[in-house]
């Protein structure tokens, strides 16, 4: 019960940081470091309670998957932010989701990611083409993008992303807790 319960509070967390990156993003162009150092510190405490409990298989794979997912979507996101298709934000805000998921949940996180990044672009060019919006708040993204700025808050896709790895690793499957109820 304590486990599910430190689950929960390590995915609302999780989540909510999720939101707050996306919306931070949306407005400025910016995922301050203080979401991903949360997310971190959600998924130790949680990772690290649960294995003190026993109850770490219940959700998650083992420490060096998701210790290697971390790192694979690290290295190849600094090698984008070095290519300037990236922001650093966005670089380490992808690393701590991938920490979550795991490399089972990495294929999952990826795609849709990808699916809302299209998406989020798509909007983009429909923004720069016809301003639909009359007085968009300066340095946001539906600014910037009337103005014909070619960048994405790709935030609001990775948000996107983790919500929907975390469906698929089934996260909110809370039938598995059974066993410690």
């Amino acid at each position: 019960m304590v486990g599910f319960i430190l689950f929960l509070f390590g995915l609302v967390v999780t989540l909510g940081m999720c939101g707050l990156a996306a919306l931070s993003d949306f407005r400025g162009f910016r995922i301050p470091n203080i979401v991903s150092v949360v997310i971190l510190g959600a998924f130790i405490l949680v990772f690290s309670g649960l294995s003190l409990l026993g109850e770490r298989d219940i959700v998650f794979l083992s420490l060096m998957s998701h210790i290697g997912a971390g790192l694979l979507v690290f290295v190849i996101t600094i090698g984008l932010f070095a290519l300037k298709q990236l922001g650093a934000g966005d670089s380490k805000f992808a690393s701590v989701i991938a920490l979550w998921v795991g490399f089972s949940g990495l294929i999952p996180f990826l795609f849709y990611m990808s699916l809302a990044g299209g998406v989020v672009a798509a909007i983009s060019l429909v923004l720069k083409k016809w301003k639909p919006v009359q007085s968009p708040l300066e340095g946001s993204w539906i600014a910037k993008a009337q103005d014909g700025h070619p960048s994405v808050p790709y935030g609001i896709a990775l948000a996107f992303g983790a919500l929907a790895a975390f469906i698929v690793q089934g996260y909110f499957d809370f039938s598995r807790w059974e066993s410690v109820f």
